[in-house]
């Protein structure tokens, strides 16, 4: 297991957050990780909503159970987490 520090752009949130995650996070605990440090402070949360992880810039998000070593992140990639 190896700490990857992200660059993360949380949907709605004007602060980009540097967010260390392990190699073995799902999709989904990446983006529950990105979004301590956003919902309820400058996001407000959206219940019955899906957090998604994509690339910045890109098209289609990565499938939730795919793991930040899976999805090939590199040290200080820019995601966008953001509800579907």
């Amino acid at each position: 297991m190896t700490t990857v520090p992200l660059c993360v752009n949380f949907e709605s949130d004007f602060v980009l957050q540097l967010v260390p995650v392990e190699s073995d996070f799902t999709m989904d605990q990446v983006a529950e990780a990105a979004a301590h440090h956003s919902l309820n402070r400058r996001v407000k949360p959206q219940p019955g909503r899906t957090l998604r992880v994509r690339l910045q810039d890109g098209d289609a998000p990565f499938d939730r159970d795919a793991t930040v070593e899976q999805s090939g992140f590199q040290v200080m990639e820019t995601i966008e987490v953001y509800y579907e």
